[in-house]
C-alpha cells in the first residue's frame, strides 16, 4: 500500500511498515519503565505482565488469576517490539539487553551547545522556559481547523466526549473494582530519570514520546508519535498525568492493548491542523508503521518545530502543503540509520524480492509452509504482498489479528484467516524466526508441510556488501528450514536523510537516536552541516 502524495481532502493511507529490529528508539536504554518487564536477548518480555502486577515487576500470576488471560497478556506475548536501544555497533558486541555493561547504556548528557540551543539556570530548569506558556489542565479542550480534511467548522472536543471516540473500537476503560476486592496496598514505583530536553518543544508545554518519565513537571499535553513501545513505554491502565494526543489508529491500540483510560486519548486526523494550548498541532504521514505521525507544531510566535518520531523519508512528503508552506525552525530528527553505510534498497524491490523467493520455492517444494516474522504491529506490506501474489489466507494468532483488525484496513483484515491449516502463509513474531523454533512450530503442520520458507524483513539485515543487489542475500539454512533476512527498512536510509534535510533546510537539526555516545553526535552534526550547505 504506497504512501500517497496527496496532504489535504483525506486521510492518507498509512504505509505499512515497523520497527527495523529489537533496537528502535530514542538514544536512551529501557530501564525503570514502570508496567514495562524484563526483557530477554532478542529484546523481548522475559516474562507477561498481567493486570495485577506492580509497576517495574515481571508480573506474575495470582492463585486466582492462574486460569485467565487478558487481550493485553496476549499481546504482549504476541511479539511486542521491545527494543534495547543501543547502536548497531554496540548491539553486535552485547550477548542482549540485559548482558550490557552500565558503561554501555545510553545515557542523557550535555547536549544544549552541541545543539545550539541555550540553557538557562540549574539542571532541573532545563524545560523552564518551554513550559510556561500554557500551564498544566489547561488543555481541557482544543480546536479543529486548518487544513481542507473533513469539515471546515471549528470543533471543541472536550474529554468527557472522549469516551464515545475509541470505545467501540477497543476494550472499555477498565471501572473501579468491587469493593469486595482487596485495594492494592503498593504505591507506585517513583520515576526519577529526567526528561531529556530534545523531547519537549521548545516554547510549549509539550513533551514527545516521554511517557516512561512518569508525570512531567509543567506538561500539558504528552504526543505520541506512534505504537512502538520504546515510543510508548511507561503507559499503562494506571496513566492519569495529562492528556495524550496522536492519531486516531495509534490511539485505538493505546487504548486495546494497554487499556488506557479513554478520556485520557485525544486523537487527531491526519492532515487536520489543531490549536492545542494556543499552539498549531499537524499531524502528517510518517511513512513508518500503521498510525505513525511526523508531529508539526506551529507557534504564535511563527516558530515551527517538526518531529518526525520513527520514519522513513521519501519523495512524497515533499509534497505536504505543510512542510511546503512553512519553514521549519528545529528538526527532531530520526536517525537510526544516520550513517553512510546504510543504503537501503526501495521497499517495492524488497516485496518483489520476497514474492518471487516464495514463488521459486513453492515450485521446487509445493509442501512449504512460508513464515513472515513481524512484530506486534508492521510488516504487514509483506505478507499481504505474498498473499495478493499467490491469491492465499493470512494466518495470524487471535491477539494479531484483533491488532490488525483494529486497522480498519478492509484489504487486509479480508485476508486474513482464523486456521493455520487453512493456508500455507503464517505470521509469527519476530522472536520466532530462528532455526530450532520453525523446527518445533512445522511439527504442528507436519501433516501438510515438508518445509519452513521464513522472511525476517527488517533493516538490520542490511549488508554493505548486497546493498542494492537482493540476488546475493545468503539466507540461512538447516535441513527444510530457510531463512531469509531481507532489508525491509522502516526508517529512512543516510541518502534520504540527507534528501528529506535539504528540502526542508531547518535551522538546526536535533538527532533523537543514537545520541548517548558524544563522537557519534559529532558525526551526524557534521553530516547536517555538509547536507545544509549553500
Amino acid at each position: 500500500m504506497p504512501l500517497s502524495a496527496a496532504t489535504a481532502g483525506g486521510s492518507v493511507p498509512p504505509a505499512l511498515e515497523e520497527n527495523p529490529s529489537p533496537q528502535d528508539g530514542d538514544g536512551y536504554g529501557v530501564i525503570d519503565i514502570p508496567g514495562v518487564v524484563s526483557l530477554d536477548e532478542e529484546g523481548f518480555p522475559s516474562q507477561i505482565p498481567y493486570e495485577d502486577s506492580p509497576p517495574n515487576t515481571a508480573g506474575e500470576r495470582s492463585a486466582t488469576s492462574a486460569g485467565k488471560s487478558s487481550f493485553a497478556a496476549d499481546f504482549y506475548s504476541c511479539g511486542a517490539d521491545w527494543s534495547s536501544l543501543l547502536s548497531p555497533e554496540d548491539r553486535r558486541h552485547s550477548g542482549g539487553f540485559g548482558s550490557v555493561h552500565s558503561a554501555k547504556k545510553l545515557k542523557q548528557a550535555n547536549l544544549f551547545q552541541v545543539w545550539g540551543f541555550k540553557r538557562n539556570g540549574a539542571a532541573e530548569s532545563d524545560s523552564a522556559s518551554s513550559i510556561e506558556s500554557c500551564k498544566p489542565n489547561q488543555c481541557d479542550s482544543f480546536t479543529g481547523g486548518g487544513e481542507s480534511v473533513g469539515s471546515s467548522e471549528r470543533k471543541i472536543v472536550k474529554p468527557e466526549n472522549l469516551g464515545s471516540i475509541l470505545r467501540d473500537t477497543g476494550k472499555e476503560f477498565e471501572k473501579s473494582k468491587s469493593s469486595h476486592k482487596r485495594k492494592e496496598s503498593r504505591e507506585e514505583v517513583r520515576v526519577t530519570r529526567t526528561c531529556p530536553f530534545y523531547k519537549k518543544i521548545p516554547g510549549t508545554s509539550f513533551t514527545v514520546d516521554a511517557f516512561r518519565y512518569g508525570c512531567i513537571e509543567g506538561c500539558s499535553a504528552y504526543f505520541l508519535s506512534h505504537f512502538h513501545s520504546d515510543h510508548y513505554g511507561g503507559l499503562s491502565k494506571k496513566w492519569s498525568h495529562g492528556p495524550i494526543y496522536c492519531s486516531p489508529l495509534t490511539g485505538r491500540l493505546v487504548q486495546m492493548c494497554l487499556s488506557v483510560n479513554p478520556l485520557y486519548i485525544h486523537p487527531l486526523e491526519f492532515n487536520v491542523e489543531y490549536v492545542v494550548c494556543g499552539v498549531k498541532v499537524t499531524l502528517l504521514e510518517a511513512n513508518h508503521c500503521p498510525g505513525a505521525a511526523l508531529i508539526h507544531f506551529g507557534l504564535s510566535n511563527g516558530q515551527c518545530y517538526l518531529h518526525t518520531g520513527d520514519f522513513r523519508a521519501c519523495k512524497q512528503m515533499q509534497a505536504y502543503h505543510t512542510l511546503v508552506n512553512q519553514h521549519v525552525n528545529v528538526l527532531y530528527l530520526d536517525t537510526t540509520y544516520c550513517n553512510p553505510k546504510y543504503n537501503f534498497p526501495s521497499k517495492e524491490d524488497v516485496l518483489n524480492y520476497v514474492v518471487k523467493v516464495t514463488k521459486n520455492q513453492l515450485k521446487v517444494h509445493p509442501k512449504t509452509l512460508v513464515v513472515v516474522g513481524a512484530y506486534s504491529i508492521g510488516k504487514e506490506c509483506v505478507y499481504l504482498a505474498i498473499s495478493k501474489a499467490l491469491g492465499v489466507k493470512i494466518y495470524a494468532t487471535a491477539s494479531r489479528r484483533k491488532i490488525l483488525l483494529a486497522f480498519g484496513w478492509s484489504e487486509l483484515s479480508d485476508s486474513l484467516c482464523i486456521n493455520g491449516n487453512n493456508t500455507f502463509l503464517h505470521v509469527l513474531p519476530m522472536s520466532s524466526l530462528r532455526l530450532e523454533s520453525l523446527k518445533d512450530y512445522m511439527k504442528t503442520y507436519k501433516e501438510k508441510y515438508t518445509a519452513v520458507l521464513a522472511f525476517r524483513p527488517t533493516g538490520w539485515t542490511f549488508s554493505e556488501k548486497i546493498r542494492n543487489d537482493l540476488e546475493l542475500i545468503k539466507p540461512i539454512s538447516k535441513g527444510n528450514i530457510t531463512i531469509y533476512g531481507v532489508p525491509y527498512s522502516e526508517h529512512s536510509s543516510f541518502t534520504e536523510l540527507r534528501g528529506f534535510v535539504q528540502f526542508l533546510r531547518p535551522d538546526k537539526i536535533v538527532p533523537t537516536v543514537n545520541v548517548g555516545n558524544a563522537a557519534t553526535r559529532e558525526k551526524m552534526q557534521s553530516y547536517f552541516r555538509d547536507w545544509l550547505k549553500g
